[in-house]
Formats: structure tokens, sequence, C-alpha cells
């Protein structure tokens, strides 16, 4: 009888409701889960569990593997719940992260109303249930009125950057922008346009107010993560206010804080706030230790102390509040609260998609404890390899004080910087034209297969493209003048073509450390490898998965606010792009930061010592972090390195044209035309398959700049430098430091 009862379920099963596919997308990822490791579960394909959740073309589970969706869904639904319907959702899709126009900032008639109005104008959240659970409330809240320079920054409205959320306690966004007005009133600006007033009259007070009244923070980014604390960004103004300086001092500045004998940091300590390690710098943290799961801590972004750095955000610490907290307001709605600089940002993003610990499941006394959560660096930090660490690392002490080690003893994967001379017919060509692969780096880490445990020494391997870790091996046999393209043998001219191998393009002499995408590349050629020794990884997976779709998303999704549209044809897409950034500046802003996320994250693996008294051979503060790891950084620089390489090879079998010159991601070609349509080859508006591709999304290209074949040449003969990198100038040919290899 009971396996009719069986049968009986299995059929019932079978036939589950499952929710829409968004909402199976939503559950996944609110769990911290990637489709590998659901496909994995479900021993099924990856690509299966994304036609599950695909809006598009959704497909259905059937058959036990439905039963199992099921089950899954149903047990993330109860830990995740979707969120309540709001009340007082705008009549839009998209809510603008900008002031209003002039016009919409009119005050409304009568003067008690002011308050509800800029409310219900402000946020699409439930704001007066909110408040009227007991939640205290902000003194004041008005729509800004004349603080904007740009009253039609409206119309760019991004989607995701509303001044509120689902969740009540953040209804008024990740962050404020504090500043004091004429009147000398404290305002805090929010995104959306939301100005509240700050009552606090000293820096505790002012820490105090925003952790019990401003509602400022951001839910987690995965199920067992941590809520973002909230960001306050000191203006010029704010500072006189508070007692802190305007700038600092050059010994300062060396430092990166103020002297901890400064009497705010005495004012600090005497309210029971701490600082962090780092002390109270541009970037400064001021918490109480966490009771329980309760955690009361700010941070503080200090843009006049240099917080925010131009090269990565432009002008954005000279912008208006509250366009600055458009601008930041943005970045953190798709990316995340800044947690310091962008590279800092980048790799604590890892760290939030893919928390260390989480809860286990309820032991016989309903207690849950800290585990490790899979898929997670751990919170314990692991040794690299030998071969992986720096020099100065505490592995390499005992090697002689100048000693220079060289490829056999040093894992060596970096970004492509190599040109050569032109040909004759090159000379003959009109035009240089430069393309660039958009976020390279970001595309190189997708899919990408990295270590996460400690690494295994191996003698005499048998090499596996699928095991991440560093090979000894010598690739100087790999001929580029005779490779392999998918089943067939192809000529090309190797002297025209970088090595794979080398970040310089030069054939390698011997045997020498390679990631595992470098040395998986040169048997895709179609050459034999043998290893001479190893350090691999057996427990790895996809961690970078979810770092690159947020970036991604975050990337084309704010191009796409600029015009730039995903599924722009090439010359739409070319067209599109031209002055793009003049639409909104400040978006432009939020992009360049999107990007200096991605290099600043992946560099941030195998950040080098920042002085602090460190000696050769010690260890430096960010060996104790997990996500110190340079095998992982090398595995992205080498995977990106090879993308770049297989589409020059596709490129050049297919056309005959080679590169002259390539600078990590810009490709530099020798036309007659002046448009990467005039060689990049199109057929019925399809690209080459397998070579480059203009387009807005990750491992596509745009267009990098034009100047003619003259202008190159005289820049050579000028620094007498036949194979000078032209591709550093191409963008708009101004030549502002040569580097002749000497």
């Amino acid at each position: 009888m009971s396996e009719l009862f069986d049968a009986v379920d299995a059929l019932v099963a079978s036939r589950s409701p499952l929710p829409p596919p968004e909402e199976r997308k939503r559950l996944r990822q609110a769990h911290g889960l990637t489709l590998e490791q659901v496909a994995t579960a479900l021993k099924v394909r990856r690509a299966t569990v994304s036609g599950w959740e695909s809006a598009k073309k959704p497909t259905e589970p059937r058959g036990p593997e439905r039963e199992a969706y099921a089950r899954l869904l149903n047990k993330l639904a109860e830990l995740y719940p979707a969120p309540a319907p709001e009340r007082t959702a705008p009549p839009s899709p998209a809510v603008s992260a900008a002031p209003p126009s002039p016009a919409e900032q009119a005050p409304p008639a009568d003067p008690a109303s002011a308050t509800t109005t800029a409310h219900e104008n402000a946020s699409s959240a439930p704001v007066h249930a909110a408040v009227g659970q007991g939640a205290p409330r902000p003194a004041r809240t008005v729509r800004t009125s004349s603080t904007s320079r740009r009253p039609d920054a409206r119309k760019a409205a991004p989607a995701g950057a509303s001044a509120s959320g689902t969740d009540p306690r953040f209804e008024n966004g990740p962050l404020a922008v504090v500043d004091v007005d004429a009147d000398g009133q404290v305002l805090a600006y929010c995104v959306g346009g939301l100005v509240l007033d700050v009552p606090a009259k000293s820096l505790p007070a002012l820490v105090d107010w925003t952790l019990r009244e401003a509602r400022l923070g951001q839910p987690r980014l995965s199920g067992p993560g941590k809520d973002a604390d909230p960001l306050l960004v000191l203006t010029e103004a704010a500072l006189e206010r508070y007692g802190l300086p305007v700038a600092l001092t050059e010994e300062e500045r060396l430092a990166g804080r103020i002297p901890e004998d400064h009497r705010i940091v005495g004012q600090l300590a005497r309210a029971d706030w701490k600082l962090t390690k780092r002390g109270f710098g541009p970037w400064a943290r001021i918490y109480r230790p966490a009771r329980g799961s309760e955690r009361s801590c700010v941070q503080l972004c200090i843009p006049s102390w240099h917080a925010l750095d131009s090269r990565h955000w432009g002008p954005a610490a000279q912008l208006p509040p509250a366009e600055l907290a458009r601008v930041l307001g943005v970045y953190a709605s798709r990316v995340m609260t800044p947690r310091g600089s962008t590279a800092v940002t980048g790799l604590e993003l890892m760290t939030a998609l893919h928390p260390p610990t989480r809860a286990s499941e309820p032991d016989a006394d309903g207690c849950r404890r800290s585990e490790h959560n899979p898929g997670s660096l751990g919170k314990d930090p692991v040794d690299c390899a030998p071969c992986e660490a720096p020099d100065g690392h505490p592995l390499l002490a005992d090697l002689p004080r100048f000693h220079v080690r060289g490829p056999g003893e040093k894992l060596f994967e970096e970004a492509y910087d190599w040109a050569r001379p032109m040909t004759d017919a090159e000379c003959l060509r009109r035009n240089l034209v430069g393309i660039d692969v958009n976020m390279a780096f970001a595309a190189g880490a997708n899919g990408l297969v990295v270590g996460l445990g400690a690494p295994t020494h191996v003698r005499n391997p048998v090499f596996d493209p699928k095991l991440p870790g560093s090979w000894l091996v010598d690739l100087s046999h790999v001929d580029l003048s005779r490779v392999r393209a998918g089943k067939e043998w192809v000529r090309l001219d190797g002297d025209l073509l970088p090595s794979p191998f080398t970040p310089k393009g030069e054939r390698p002499e011997g045997p020498a450390w390679y990631a595992t995408p470098t040395v998986a590349y040169a048997q895709e050629l179609g050459y034999e490898v043998r290893p001479l020794e190893a350090y691999v990884r057996y427990e790895n997976g996809r961690y970078l998965d979810a770092w690159y779709n947020r970036l991604r998303d975050a990337y084309v999704a704010t191009m796409a606010d600029l015009g730039v549209r995903a599924d722009a044809g090439p010359e739409e897409f070319l067209a599109a792009m031209d002055g793009c950034k003049d639409r909104d500046p400040q978006l432009a802003i939020v992009v360049s930061a999107v990007k200096a996320t991605v290099k600043g994250g992946i560099g941030k693996l195998r950040e080098r010592p920042r002085g602090e008294g460190w000696r050769p051979g010690r260890p430096w503060r960010a060996l104790s972090r997990p996500t110190w790891r340079p095998d992982i950084r090398a595995a992205v620089i080498s995977r990106t390195r090879i993308n770049l390489h297989r589409k020059i090879v596709k490129h050049a079998a297919f056309t005959g044209q080679y590169p002259v010159a390539v600078l990590s991601d810009c490709v530099v070609y020798a036309v007659d035309g002046t448009s990467p349509l005039d060689f990049l080859p199109y057929s019925g508006g399809k690209p080459l398959p397998g070579g480059f591709r203009l387009g807005v999304n990750p491992g596509l290209v745009k267009w990098e700049g034009t100047q003619t074949v003259l202008w190159g040449e005289e820049l050579r003969e000028r620094f007498d430098a036949p194979e000078l990198n032209l591709a550093r100038y191409i963008k708009d040919g101004t030549v502002t430091d040569v580097d002749n290899g000497e």
C-alpha cells in the first residue's frame, strides 16, 4: 500500500505549481545560490536551470526534477517571502534618483501638508505605515528647491535608485549627503530628492541620529549576508559644523587619518563609539560592538579628504549635495553601498554575495550555529603557492636578498602591453583604428572556475583544463604560424601576432608558471602540454559569477540610461556611443565607477604592502584576509588575455589583418577607414563568429579612437621607439608619457 501512496505523491508532485520565472530567480539569488549549484543538486545541466528562470522563453521541469525543484522553491519561499505590494506605488515603473524639475518642486498650498507631500513624492515605500508602527520619525522632510544645478536631471531616472525600498528600515535609501544651508540648518540629502532635517549638534549625536531616526541603509545582497551600514557623506560645510578639518595636512594625508588625539576622536570615545584600525580617515567606520544580530555602525565618506578618487569618480567630489547623492545612490542601488575606494568596494562585493558563513539547520534544541557557506572563500585565509607569492612575501623569506625570480619560479600573468613595427603594407594605410573590449576583466571572470581552498602540490601531473591552479610547463614549442581553429588547422603569419603566453607578447624560452586558462589555450591551439609540476586546487567553484552578474547588470543598465541599448545593431551602437556621456554627466560618473570597481576589485585580490613599516619577508595586513587570493587574480587576467588573443586569431584567419599594438583590452589595426565597421567583418548585420563584435555588453567591443598612420610613425620616430605602444595614445592622440622600454 505504501508503494501506491508513494506513486500517488509523486504523481501529485509532478504537477506541483511553480512560481513564475522571475520569482524563481529571486528566490535562488536571495539564498546566494548560483545556477551551477542548483543544477548540481538537481542533477541537470546549468542551461536547464537557466531556462526555468528565463523571462523570455521559460521552460518547465518535468518528472522527478519538477518535484525536487518545487521542494527547493517552497523551502526558499519560507525563508525569503515575497515583499508585500507597496501601498503608495508611483504610476511610473522607475523612480527618479535625481531632484525634480522646478515645476515639480513647488511647495504645496497648505504648509501643514508639506511633510506628508514630501514623503509621498520622495518614496514609493509605505512610509506612513512604517511611522505608524511606533518608529521614530525624522524631524522634517522637504523636497529640494534650489539645490540642483540641473533641473532636467529627472529625465534620466535610473531604475532601482529610488529613495525607498521594500524594507521599511531603509525607506530613505542607502546614504545621505550631509550639508549646511545658508540659514545654518544641517540637512541630509538622500536619493530621490528627499531632504531630512538633522538635529544633531555633534558628531556622536549625528551617528546616533543616523542609526535611530534616519532610516538609512541597504538590505543584504544574499541570504546569509549582512545589511549594508548607512553611509554619510560630509561636505566641507558639514565638516566645519562638526569640528573636523576641511582638508588633511600633508602628514595626515600620508598617514591616511587624523591624529588619534584629535578632539573629535575623543568625543566619539567618550560616547562609547569606536573606530576601526584604520582610524578616522576619508572612509571612517564608527561602530559599537554588535549585540547578537544587531549592528550599530555608520560609515563616513569625506570627499574633501580625497575619499572619491577623481580617476574613478571624476568631478563627483565637486557636485552639489543633491547631485552627489544621486550619483552615489545610483551606484549603491546597482552595485552596493560604497565601503571605501572602488577597489575596496569591488572586493567587498565579492564577500557580500558569498558570505563566508551561514546559519546551520536547527539542531535538536532548535538552535542554529555558524557554519561554512559552500561556494565561499571561508572566513580564514589560506596560503598561496610559492610561485604565486609576490616578491617580499613571507614564503620567500629564505631567498637571497637581491635574488630576481624568473619565469620558472614566479607566476607572471598580466595584461597585454605589446606592439610591433608596422609592415610596409600597413604603412601605406591611412589610419590606425583602436577598439576596446568592454569590461574586459569582468568578462574574464564570467564562468571562470577558481580555487576556493588551499593549493595541493603535484609532481608530473596530467594537465586538466577544468582544474584551477598554477602549472610549470614549457610552451615554447607552440607555433602561432600553424594553429588549430575548431577542427581545422590554419596558417597565419606568426611574426605579426603576440604570443598568448607572455604579457609582452614574446615567445617563451622554456618552462614557466602559468594559470590554468593559459595552458588550456595551448591545448586549444592544437599543441601537447606536459607540466613538470603544479599547485592545484581541488576545492573550486565559479565564485565570481554572481559578482560578474551584478556588475554587468549595473554597467548595462546605466549605459541604457545614457541611450546605449544592449540590443542595438552595430551602426546604431556606434551612433549611440557618440557623446553618450554628455547626455547625463552624473550617470557617466557612475559608469566610470562601475568599471573601476571591476579592475580595482580584481587588483585587490593581490594587494601589496602599503607602508606601515613593512619589511620584505614579513607579513602585511592584507594577508590576513580570506580574499587575499593572488591565484584568483592571475586566473582572471590569464583568461582575459586569452579571450582577447582568441579573437585576434579569429580575425587574422578570416581577414588577414593583424594588430600593430595591444594594451590590456585595447587593440589597434592599420586600415584605410576611420571606423571599426571599416575593418570588422559583418555579414547581414552578423559579426564573425568568435571574433570581435560591437556592442555594450562585457566582452564586446567599442570604438576607442582613430589616428593617422603618419601620426603613429612620427610619434615612434620622435621618441626613437619603433615598437612604441600606440594603443596607449590612440584615444585622443595626446602623449603624456612615453616608455620606450629603457
